[in-house]
């Protein structure tokens, strides 16, 4: 019987490996555009932050996805991130997996 590999991914701020399903990847486009991107499928630069919220407020505080993608990026993107993670860190409080 084969075993599956898990794909896992580096978050972004904390270093730490996670399994993909674990993360959630924001993108940033060749026009410089930034958004998040749940499907994971979307053209551009990836970088991954876990389901955490108090890790995308880390995020935010240090600015890390200016540094990684050297593009000014809005207050709001930061707001919609923690939105995002929060609701998507319930899910998987209530229903166990995404």
């Amino acid at each position: 019987m084969k075993t599956r590999k898990i794909p896992l991914r580096k978050d972004i701020v904390t270093g730490a490996m996670f399994p993909k399903k674990d993360l959630v990847r924001v993108v940033r486009s060749k026009e410089g555009e930034v958004s998040l991107d749940p499907t994971g499928k979307k053209n551009g630069r990836g970088a991954y932050i876990s389901l955490d919220v108090n890790v995308a407020q880390q995020a935010q505080r240090e600015h890390v996805f200016e540094k990684a993608f050297g593009v000014a990026i809005p207050a709001s993107f930061y707001q919609e991130l923690i939105e995002y993670v929060d609701h998507q860190q319930a899910r998987q409080e209530l229903f166990g997996e995404r």
